[in-house]
């Protein structure tokens, strides 16, 4: 009796612990603090989210060919046929299934930097990166579904100008360029494999918005032969514009055994993952007005020089490849080791927003990444997965020069403890540190990104049927 209390407790107490790690991810997710202010998020859609979960990106970013019992690599879909999956013997229905919650936040410092001088901006955020369940259906076939950010736009530009009215003033006006809104992809996907062969798609809806404000505020006035009580008031002018659409995108992996002894064994795995160029429908609002402030700071319109509603149009979405390979070894007393390269293109130069291009051009980047499993013994940190990458390429910006990208990252596996009364449930906190340099002297702006990212992977076998003596 004392005995089933203790097993009924131990289970107790982790699941209370897996709700309430679980409830800290979703309150810091959804309680975010929108800080930072990158420029070159105007261009396109806005800066391009972080590729792939903490495990991806403590290796570089390698993701085509990468496969995992405990976490959700929705980079490939292909992957998701390789979720543990036990048959029952005679019926070769699933007797039980490895279920996988993947969960992930960024906490970033971003450093803008203009060149040859000292002038340096830095701003901090924290948002939300993704959330994945995996899902095994049958041997060799699986599926996942999930949420994740897309891009983000979010800059603040001040800039002053000089013009003439048609009354011969020379106005210097102060504009504020402000930019906010994101894009969002929540996917069902799937994936099974024949013999050494795997395939996968996803089916989702992409969504999201750009809020585009440029506030105008004359700060001089030199009249010519004119009244001193010509009065000259701010402007705002305001786009909104929503849009959205079915999304797809497919994946492919093979895995070859070069090596299977009783000393452990060695595979090559091939992948290749991407989406086609996709249109999406799109609304816009626009409106311009000249304000004052009232006298608790609140705007109050003058007058409305412009406005239109409803502006239907389109957004075309580029088609983006990867692909990657990856040697692999385990040997028979639990240590392991990987090494991969992928190699990543995304074609913005096919990017329209209301038939108009922008300052982009394709983008090319190649990934390289590690990770590192030791031999396990009685120290904790013999149980620890080692990470390592980089990555370097050419992003998708092009405003005057090319925009050359550099990263390197590092990143920890850290398991907790398995309790004896519930074998079955793992639960891994994924740690991931990234240092990413974006622009260099020939460019208007440099950007250094420091990254820490958090992970958080929660899994048990589902679908088990009880048996009685």
């Amino acid at each position: 009796m004392q005995s089933a209390k203790l097993i009924v407790l131990e289970k107790l107490r982790l699941h209370l612990f897996k709700i309430f790690s679980l409830l800290f991810f979703i309150l810091v997710s959804f309680q975010l603090c929108a800080q930072s202010n990158s420029p070159y998020s105007r261009y396109g859609l806005g800066d391009a989210a972080t590729g792939g979960n903490t495990t991806s990106r403590g290796m570089g970013g390698i993701s085509a060919a990468y496969a995992d019992i405990n976490s959700v690599n929705f980079n490939n879909p292909a992957s998701y046929s390789q979720f543990l999956a036990v048959q029952e013997q005679r019926s070769k229905k699933l007797s039980s299934g490895r279920v996988v919650l993947d969960v992930g936040i960024n906490v970033s410092t971003r450093s803008l930097i203009a060149p040859k001088t000292p002038e340096r901006f830095t701003s901090s955020d924290l948002i939300f990166s993704y959330v994945q369940v995996g899902v095994p259906l049958r041997k060799n076939w699986g599926m996942a579904f999930g949420i994740r950010p897309v891009s983000r736009v979010g800059y603040r530009i001040n800039a002053i100008d000089s013009v003439k009215d048609s009354f011969g003033n020379t106005l210097a006006i102060s504009t504020l360029h402000r930019g906010t809104g994101g894009t969002y992809l929540p996917t069902i996907g799937t994936g099974f494999a024949i013999k050494n062969f795997s395939a996968g798609f996803h089916f989702g809806y992409l969504f999201g918005n750009k809020d585009i404000t440029l506030l105008k505020q004359p700060i001089g006035i030199s009249a010519i032969g004119i009244s001193d009580s010509l009065q000259y008031y701010p402007s705002k002018h305001n786009t909104f514009t929503s849009f959205g659409n079915i999304f797809f995108d497919v994946g492919f992996q093979y895995v070859a055994t070069l090596k299977n002894d009783k000393s452990g064994n060695t595979k090559l795995r091939l992948g290749a993952s991407g989406n086609w160029k996709q249109t999406f429908n799109a609304s816009q609002n626009r409106k311009v007005h000249t304000y004052t402030l009232g006298s608790a700071g609140e705007e109050l319109t003058i007058d409305s020089i412009y406005e239109k509603n409803g502006v239907k149009g389109d957004v075309i979405y580029p088609s983006s490849y990867k692909a990657g390979v990856i040697l692999q070894h385990t040997n028979i007393n639990g240590s392991a080791w990987l090494f991969g390269v992928d190699y990543s293109t995304g074609k913005w130069s096919e990017y329209r927003f209301y038939d108009q291009q922008d300052s982009l051009q394709d983008s090319r980047t190649i990934h390289v990444g590690a990770q590192l499993t030791p031999r396990p013994r009685s120290s904790y940190f013999s149980f620890v997965s080692y990470r390592f990458g980089f990555f370097t390429g050419r992003d998708y910006i092009k405003v005057k020069d090319d925009l050359p990208l550099f990263g390197a990252s590092f990143g920890m596996a850290l398991p907790v403890r398995t309790s004896r009364y519930a074998p079955n449930q793992a639960t891994v906190f994924n740690i991931g540190l990234e240092y990413m340099k974006r622009g260099n002297d020939n460019n208007l702006l440099k950007e250094n990104i420091f990254r820490f990212s958090l992970g958080l992977n929660l899994s048990d076998f589902w679908f088990g049927k009880k048996k009685y003596e």
